[in-house]
């Protein structure tokens, strides 16, 4: 068995010493370095590249630059996908992105970890959960989502959150670790004032 075939059955994989995987991050990191030194008005050239790299686009999507992911055939990205810059996909394991999902700067989603075992760990043995992020879904600027989590549809993360564990769908969830602060609900629609030819509304008469 491969360290690859390994690393999707979930138990503990050589990341670090095998020749294999190595070649295939060097190889997908190198389009990565492309990718970013594109010119950023170059977008057909960038949404080529980015389908180059991903193993999946099954719409719209737009990453700023600089975009950095290890393998990326195992990664999926949904239409009307959204990454501002600094977006991180370590993705030993299968990364899947629902439709229209915004991300904000400085994120990461990571599936690999390393064993807590000191002896396994400096063998440099890893292991890799996937995670999958629902449809409809805002992360917040700095959030880091750890191996293993599921993030729900229409549900909002807050800023500078870790996700440990998965959240549910239709919530506002914040904090480290990350845990649900409440339910999005009806009353959110008219949180933020439309423009409709009026004057704007001060803070203070919110």
């Amino acid at each position: 068995m491969t360290e690859r075939e390994k690393a999707a059955l979930g138990v503990l994989y050589d990341a670090n010493y095998d020749e294999s995987l190595a070649k295939e991050r060097e190889m997908c990191k190198l389009k990565c370095q492309k990718y970013n030194r594109l010119s950023y008005d170059d977008y057909e050239g960038r949404k080529a590249l980015i389908r180059e790299i991903v193993a999946e686009c099954k719409g719209r999507f737009f990453i700023e630059q600089p975009f950095i992911c290890d393998y990326g055939y195992n990664i999926s990205l949904g239409d009307g996908f959204y990454s501002n810059h600094n977006l991180i996909i370590l993705d030993a394991a299968k990364v899947e992105i629902g439709d229209n999902v915004f991300i904000a700067p400085d994120c990461g989603i990571y599936t690999a970890g390393h064993p807590l075992d000191v002896g396994d760990r400096n063998k440099g043995l890893e292991y890799a959960f996937p995670v999958k992020i629902g449809n409809n879904v805002w992360i917040g600027g700095h959030v880091s989502i750890m191996p293993g989590v599921t993030i729900g549809d229409n549900t909002v993360i807050g800023a500078g959150s870790v996700v440990t564990k998965s959240i549910p769908d239709n919530v506002v969830a914040v904090g480290v670790p990350c845990r649900v602060l409440r339910k999005i609900t009806a009353e959110d629609k008219n949180r933020y004032p439309l423009y409709k030819g009026e004057k704007p509304f001060s803070q203070t008469e919110r």
